[in-house]
């Protein structure tokens, strides 16, 4: 059956790692393909990321997150009913990641030292700034071989790379601790008490034509499902599945 997927964040933390994340994707996407309009876009979510880098201390913030995993998931190694293996080999992971990241140079650093980014970087902020005749230099770029120009973006991709791989698999092991459990709104509303956490994962079908607002934090939140369309009646009840990472 169709379904309408939402995520939402319970602390800042995680939600600035999700937009990491959105960024990342829409970087990768945009990279793999020949059309100078995508291209653009990588350029707007490499300026974007560098952005959200310059203002917080991630690289240490996500190593701690990634202890406290190391932590919980080491606790499992006496239960009986738990693969070891493949928790072990999850450990391992985890190790090597974490190596990787605390071991790596300041995030984002050989970018932001990039001669041509630095160059075309800060007529991004402005509404149509990067049309051509702001910046000539993005537009001779543009116009480059397709391998010239996917060969640059996999460099500075590989830049961001510790990031990359340290913060998909922390969300990762984190979405893999909610299990999804059916739950029903009434007259469009739903709230809940959850003890420590951090993400919520929504499943909805989208013939009931509403959207989550969600609000709360790590002990409480509440969903009040709006109509897309202004004036839509709500269902009295709506059938959903819910996560609570």
């Amino acid at each position: 059956m169709l379904t309408n997927r939402f995520e939402h964040p319970l602390n800042e933390k995680v939600r600035i790692y999700l937009r990491l994340e959105y960024l990342i994707r829409q970087m990768s996407h945009a990279s793999q393909l020949n059309d100078q309009w995508q291209h653009q876009i990588f350029f707007r979510a490499l300026f974007d990321l560098l952005e959200i880098l310059d203002q917080i201390q991630l690289k240490a913030e996500l190593a701690k997150d990634l202890d406290k995993l190391r932590s919980k998931l080491k606790a499992w190694m006496d239960i009986d009913a738990v693969d070891q293996s493949a928790l072990l080999a999850l450990l391992d992971q985890l190790d090597l990641t974490h190596h990787q990241l605390i071991t790596a140079p300041r995030l984002g650093q050989e970018i932001r030292e990039d001669r041509f980014l630095n160059s075309i970087k800060q007529r991004f902020s402005i509404p149509g700034g990067s049309c051509c005749f702001d910046l000539p230099a993005l537009h001779h770029w543009l116009h480059l071989p397709l391998a010239h120009k996917q060969n640059d973006m996999a460099n500075w991709l590989h830049q961001i790379h510790e990031l990359h791989e340290a913060l998909y698999l922390w969300l990762r092991l984190v979405r893999d601790f909610g299990r999804y459990q059916p739950q029903v709104a009434r007259n469009g509303f739903f709230q809940y008490e959850a003890e420590d956490a951090s993400l919520l994962r929504l499943e909805i079908c989208p013939s009931y034509g509403v959207y989550p607002m969600i609000s709360g934090h790590r002990g409480r939140f509440a969903i009040r499902f709006l109509p897309f369309e202004e004036g839509a009646a709500i269902a009295e009840t709506i059938e959903f599945k819910l996560a609570i990472c």
